[in-house]
């Protein structure tokens, strides 16, 4: 039997007796090119062999690599001896990168490259010649887009949820937060690691200097000005102060069509009429009926204070709580990307700014590296959605009532969005897409010598 894969190759396992002997090679070939995502390889084995069974295969128990095993339609009754495939894929890396922190002198680069915009510009300036103008977006033209209305609302609920959850859930979950940076640890004490860069860290040689976190930790708060017209004209620098800041996801969906009577904003019912690039007017609606009263398509929540936070009774209750969270925190993201992408959104490329609307404000704030010379404005660019829901990123604990982390041991640690770790902590299943940076399938060396050992 020879296995084969695009990480590596293994040999000959000769007879039945040697598969055990194979399979440890894969093993260890598999925790050599961790580093690597394993391509899907296949084994071919004989159906009277006693691997039929997979009892070698327990390596790969508690690992993110999914074992499918398939029979060959051809097979015949007079044909028993048929090889079959048995194929090993793993659809996520097994071990990623964390996200890279750029320097607060450093420009956080744009989304796409500003090459290819300037290509794609071309390529459609070189499409339209001759051709009719394309449609344009109803956000462009003033209107709404109705399908995503109630994604809209659902996006501002999974935020209201996730807040009220995560205030109960750190009653009974310990997070802490240094006293000097903006660095928060999720466990029963704090990290050990000589990470702080705050005021007189070199004093304290880098340690942090813990105290309870507040949900302000966890959740970074992220606000933008509240647009009466997001069509209408920039906000100068003059009225900065006299207009009203509130949370980013909430202006988006306030954009996107949902109702708060506490914040006002202009419904058109017609498209606008250009005039030029950046002149329009609004279309007579006097033909039109009556607009009706505007209603909330779905009942809104409501916060709720850390007093009126009850936290849960037991451990079951702790792990539907910490269910809930995770997937009120997943609901938020998906929706809140969606609709970025028919509502743009606009962030500083030099400070944490962020902007919804087609084009960023004009107040000087930036306080930046180096904005003397841009006057204080910003860099505007295109958002992501980690400048409109920044993941604030935790060391993660392995066992959480074992052992603390270890300094020497750094680098075989993982990390995760604090409202991740803090769900995992309370009980809730993991999904895909942080097991690679939380290195769920990374063995951690138990002491510096066998550290030393691993290549």
């Amino acid at each position: 039997m020879i296995i084969t894969s695009s990480v590596a190759t293994w040999k000959d396992c000769g007879s039945s007796s040697n598969y055990p002997l194979c399979v440890m090679d894969l093993y260890h070939s598999k925790s050599r090119a961790s580093s690597l995502k394993m391509e899907p390889f296949t084994v071919s084995y004989d159906q009277r062999s006693e691997f039929l069974k997979l009892s070698y295969l327990h390596s790969f128990q508690h690992s993110n690599v999914k074992v499918r095993h398939s029979l060959n339609p051809r097979i015949t009754p007079t044909r028993l001896h048929e090889p079959h495939t048995l194929v090993i894929s793993n659809e996520h890396p097994q071990n990623a990168d964390f996200p890279r922190n750029y320097s607060r002198k450093e420009k956080k680069p744009f989304p796409i490259p500003i090459v290819e915009l300037r290509r794609a510009a071309r390529e459609r300036l070189k499409k339209s010649k001759g051709q009719p103008k394309g449609q344009v977006p109803p956000p462009k033209k003033g209107l709404i887009v109705q399908s995503l209305l109630p994604l809209a609302y659902d996006v501002f609920n999974a935020r209201i949820t996730l807040i009220n959850n995560l205030r109960k859930l750190l009653k009974v979950v310990p997070v802490h937060a240094c006293g000097w940076c903006d660095e928060i640890h999720v466990g029963l004490e704090g990290h050990p690691f000589k990470s702080c860069k705050g005021k007189r860290a070199t004093l304290r040689n880098g340690l942090h200097q813990w105290t309870n976190a507040a949900i302000e930790d966890v959740l970074v708060p992220v606000e933008a000005y509240h647009l009466y017209d997001r069509l209408g004209k920039r906000i100068t620098h003059e009225e900065r102060f006299s207009i009203l800041q509130i949370p980013a996801v909430m202006e988006l969906c306030i954009q996107a069509g949902v109702h708060i009577p506490e914040y006002p904003t202009k419904r058109r019912r017609k498209p606008i009429i250009r005039i030029g690039k950046r002149e329009f007017a609004d279309a007579d609606e006097s033909d039109l009926p009556e607009p009706p009263l505007e209603v909330p398509l779905k009942p809104l929540l409501t916060e709720i204070s850390i007093s009126e936070a009850v936290a849960p009774a037991n451990e079951e209750e702790k792990t539907l709580l910490a269910e809930e969270t995770l997937q009120a925190w997943e609901k938020m993201r998906k929706g809140a990307k969606r609709l970025m992408q028919m509502y743009r959104v606009r962030a500083c490329g030099y400070c944490p700014e962020v902007h919804v609307g087609p084009s960023g404000h004009k107040a000087q704030n930036c306080g930046a590296h180096k904005h003397q010379q841009r006057n204080g404005q910003h860099g505007w660019q295109s958002a992501v959605l980690d400048d409109l829901i920044p993941p604030r990123y935790v060391w993660h604990v392995p066992d959480v009532v074992g052992l603390p982390l270890r300094r020497e041991l750094r680098n075989f640690y993982g990390q995760a969005p604090a409202v991740v770790e803090i769900c995992f902590q309370a009980g809730a299943a993991v999904p895909d897409q942080y097991k690679s940076t939380m290195r769920l399938d990374i063995g951690i060396p138990s002491s510096v010598k066998e550290a030393e050992m691993a290549v």
